[in-house]
């Protein structure tokens, strides 16, 4: 386990948003590496801001939709990420196997 860790091979620059995902996913809980969960944490701040700025209206992204699966713990019981998720399945159009981390 956490053999695709990071161990600090890649910077913030880069490293993108789906292979810090991933990383994270692999990464044993105690064990992600600072530069992926600063990458995580600035996207899901950026995608958080976009649902508060348009929260009736604004449709998740796939790559999106799988950080804030990723989170999902954080925002239990919101309203908001609620109704963000169902958008998003509203306008998803594929198989469930195209987004990054679903599991039914």
């Amino acid at each position: 386990m956490g053999g695709n860790r990071n161990s600090g091979s890649a910077s913030a620059d880069t490293l993108t948003v789906p292979r810090a995902l991933e990383i994270a996913r692999n990464s044993e809980d105690a064990g992600v590496d600072p530069t992926v969960t600063a990458i995580l944490e600035r996207a899901i701040s950026e995608i958080w801001q976009r649902l508060i700025a348009h929260p009736e209206s604004y449709v998740l992204s796939k790559e999106e939709f799988a950080v804030f699966n990723y989170f999902r713990n954080r925002f239990h019981g919101s309203e908001i990420a609620q109704r963000a998720v169902e958008r998003f399945w509203n306008n998803f159009q594929g198989e469930t196997l195209e987004i990054d981390g679903y599991q039914n």
